[in-house]
């Protein structure tokens, strides 16, 4: 199979929101998919949309090959879904959340425990699986959290915003986790407001801004889109810095004040001696100057205007998903 997750014009209103307005992807089996987008973009929606939680206005989606609308109980036979926030019970132990998913499932009492227990292992998680969920740390949970996604051993996972709130080490050890995942075989659509997490783990990435599809390419072609070097500039004197940011927009079209320094695509390998000279002829002097390679966050400011930021509830979509697994056939 080529494509694990495929859609084509995919379209899904609540009320007067246009959540989805056309939507177009795929992924390819046994990578990741990045799904970057501004809040309400609808990344969420079409997530919902390929686990069955929603169906689609219009358009047509096929996972695992699949119409999520027609044989909805295929596709949730072969995927796994982990949400924005934990999603096991607190009350219950390691084992006990392992254990239940893998009877929900359809699994005998002994083919559970030792899912279960291979997890736990996997996870890292053994020492703790006698313990109950709320006393966990979060990097625990959301570790717990998608080993209850893989009780099932599915094909396909949708990941929307798994790492929300970890800190940078329990966030690191999930991108080792899925980067395992995937090259068991298994693909993956990533939802993340951390751009460097989809720079990081994503083959392909597609953004959406407004319920449609506005670029897609692999991290390096669409950093290739919005100028392949950035130029970094700091003047030695604050006092300076409006000026030097009018310098470098006037040379290089357009810059941006971040903070102390000044930041501006470079199209054309003229512009870095440019910028010297005319800081030159100004009197300016500089603390740093520098080229560096585009971050996927420059990709994004360009491409829809601000930073990425924290994930909210999307447009008026019922409250379904965010907690929830699949796995069960219908």
């Amino acid at each position: 199979m080529e494509f694990a997750i495929q859609a084509e014009g995919l379209a899904k209103s609540f009320k007067e929101t246009h959540a989805l307005a056309g939507v177009d992807l795929a992924a390819r089996t046994g990578t990741v998919l990045g799904l970057l987008g501004p809040n309400g973009a609808g990344k969420t929606t079409a997530v919902r949309i390929f686990a069955t939680l929603l169906t689609p206005d219009s358009g047509w989606a096929r996972v695992g090959g699949h119409d999520v609308v027609r044989e909805a109980g295929l596709v949730r036979a072969m995927i796994g879904l982990t949400g924005q926030y934990a999603a096991v019970d607190e009350k219950l132990t390691g084992t006990e959340n392992l254990l239940m998913i893998g009877r929900l499932l359809g699994m005998g009492r002994a083919e559970a425990r030792a899912r279960a227990a291979e997890l736990l292992e996997r996870f890292h998680l053994e020492e703790a699986a006698g313990r109950a969920a709320k006393t966990y740390s979060g990097g625990m949970r959301r570790r717990l959290d998608l080993a209850a996604s893989l009780v099932g051993r599915p094909q396909i996972l949708f990941l929307d915003e798994p790492t929300t709130g970890l800190d940078p080490h329990s966030r690191g050890e999930l991108w080792d986790m899925l980067r395992g995942l995937v090259a068991e075989g298994v693909t993956a659509l990533l939802t993340t407001q951390y751009l460097n997490e989809a720079d990081q783990l994503a083959d392909e990435i597609v953004v959406i801004d407004k319920g449609r599809v506005i670029a897609e390419g692999t991290p390096d072609q669409l950093k290739s889109q919005v100028g392949g070097q950035v130029l970094q500039l700091r003047p030695v004197h604050p006092a300076d810095l409006t000026k030097a940011h009018a310098l470098v927009r006037e040379a290089a079209g357009r810059a941006r004040i971040e903070g102390e320094e000044i930041t501006a695509p470079v199209n054309d390998l003229e512009l870095l001696p440019s910028v010297v000279r005319r800081l030159d002829q100004a009197a300016i002097p500089v603390g740093e100057l520098t080229l560096r390679r585009s971050s996927l966050d420059e990709v994004f400011l360009v491409l829809t205007g601000h930073r990425a930021e924290p994930e909210q509830p999307e447009d008026d979509a019922p409250d379904v998903g965010e907690q929830e697994k699949v796995g069960t056939p219908s």
